[in-house]
Formats: structure tokens, C-alpha cells, sequence
């Protein structure tokens, strides 16, 4: 049979493919690879922000913490419930911060320069297993420097039931007595703050508003007296052109909660 004249002719098909040009492929290469580059680059910076996000905003809060926070002083009346850390500028793990922090400034007293503390001429604390004489906790400071600040008014409701004690800012504070610190925290009121407890734990020693602690401080750790705790400051509530340090000794309840106890005058313990 004839093929219908009427029907076109079906070309065939090319079996041959057009090669790109090795410029060309050159160029593709390198676009591809500056892609990557750039996009890599960007997912990293991404992830590294975010990581670095997590752990300030974290950093501090302690797994199962509890329900509500303290005042910069602890509470001499009744049980409270413990407190949740804040995310403090100054972090338990001593990373110093802020102006004049150790590490950050040049007008720090170097701890090899630090003077035997000066042992108080007061009262001695009456505890369990004997009387403990008190030293003066900033360095240079003497008895006849203090005034007894701890029955004055505190706003409205309540009284100041510590002693302050001004020093220029960056002071050494030093270690009344021996014992532990108990607790490195900071509050809204007393900012960046350490507890102490005497070695018999029948009473804390509050230190507050530091301007930052004592290199490598941590809690747990065994301290003598006229040791560095850290350093007078304005943290917290206090006033930023009267840097001083705000000291309260209180006795502890039997739970030994180093934010709850009774409030006892520290004044008569440093001078008669």
C-alpha cells in the first residue's frame, strides 16, 4: 500500500545533546558554591545567636525552682516559701560584670595588697560551741566609722534591720567569720548579694548590693575570716552615687533556710 501522500513527514528524532560550554560550567560551579558558602555561613551565625540567646536567658535558674522571691532581706517573721533566683547581671558561676568588676577595670585593690581584717571590739556571737568575735567586713574600715542604722525606716512598712556601711565603690568586702557560703543570689532590692553561714549554722551573714564578687567564688565553698567575698558596690535599690555595702546578721530557724531567720542588730557586735 502507498503511504497517504496527505500525511506530514514525523522528522527524527536527534539523539545528539548540546554540551554546555566548560566557561559556562565554570561559572555554574562557582554561583553554586558561593550559594552554599553564604547559606552555610548564615545558618551557623543563625544557630550560634540562638544558643548564646538560651543561655543568658537561662542561666542562673535552677531546675524546679521555687514559687516566689525575697526581698533583699530575708524575712525575721514567720515561714516564707523559698525564693526563685532572678537572672542576676553577676552569675553564681562569678562571671564578673558591670563597671569595675574584677577583670574589667583597673581600680580594684589587688588581693595581695588586702590588710588583716580588722577584728571588732564589740559584743562577741553567742553560738553552740563558744562566743565568735566578728571582723569589720570592708577593708579600711574601723569601728568608730559605723553607725548603727538597723531600727531606721525603710519606706513605710518597714524597718532597714541591717547596718550599711559606705566605702568607695570596689572596696574589698571581706569575710566576717569563718563558716560557708551558703548562697550567691540577686534580688531586685539588694542585688548582687552573698549568705554566709558561721560554721556552727546558727546564724547567716548577708552581704548586699556588691558590685561583684570575688574571683572563683562559689556556693559551698569554705571561707575563713578577712577572706574576699567581693566588692562595695550599687546593685540592686541603692542608691548609684552612695555605693556602700548593706550587712544584716540573722538566726537561722531549725529548717536552716538561708532566706528566713530572725534579724539581730549587727552594730553592738562591732563596737561598744
Amino acid at each position: 500500500m502507498n503511504p497517504d501522500p496527505t500525511s506530514p513527514a514525523v522528522p527524527k528524532a536527534d539523539s545528539t545533546r548540546r554540551k554546555i560550554p566548560p566557561q559556562v560550567s565554570a561559572i555554574l560551579a562557582a554561583l553554586l558554591a558561593g550559594f552554599l558558602l553564604g547559606a552555610g555561613t548564615v545558618l551557623y551565625l543563625v544557630a550560634r545567636k540562638g544558643l548564646t540567646f538560651r543561655l543568658s536567658a537561662g542561666a542562673g535558674a535552677p531546675v524546679g525552682a521555687p514559687p516566689t522571691a525575697p526581698s533583699s532581706s530575708p524575712s525575721p517573721r514567720g515561714v516564707s516559701s523559698p525564693p526563685v533566683p532572678e537572672v542576676p547581671p553577676n552569675l553564681a558561676n562569678q562571671t564578673p560584670a558591670g563597671p569595675g568588676a574584677p577583670g574589667t577595670g583597673s581600680d580594684l585593690v589587688p588581693l595581695a595588697a588586702l590588710a588583716a581584717p580588722v577584728l571588732s571590739n564589740g559584743d562577741q556571737l553567742p553560738t553552740p560551741s563558744g562566743p565568735r568575735r566578728l571582723a569589720i567586713p570592708v577593708a579600711g574600715v574601723k569601728a568608730v566609722d559605723l553607725h548603727d542604722t538597723f531600727g531606721e525606716a525603710r519606706g513605710t512598712d518597714r524597718k532597714h534591720e541591717a547596718i550599711d556601711i559606705l566605702a568607695p565603690r570596689n572596696t574589698p568586702v571581706l569575710a566576717v567569720d569563718d563558716g560557708k557560703i551558703e548562697k550567691l543570689f540577686y534580688s531586685e532590692r539588694g542585688g548582687t548579694t552573698a549568705y554566709q553561714f558561721d560554721p556552727t549554722r546558727t546564724y547567716a551573714y548577708y552581704y548586699a548590693h556588691l558590685d561583684a564578687y570575688a574571683p572563683g567564688l562559689v556556693a559551698g565553698q569554705e571561707i575563713k575570716r578577712g577572706e574576699l567575698i567581693g566588692y562595695v558596690g550599687t546593685s540592686g535599690n541603692a542608691p548609684p552615687e552612695t555605693p556602700h555595702l548593706h550587712f544584716q546578721i540573722f538566726r537561722l530557724t531549725p529548717e536552716k533556710h538561708w532566706w528566713e531567720g530572725q534579724a539581730i542588730d549587727p552594730f553592738p557586735y562591732f563596737t561598744r
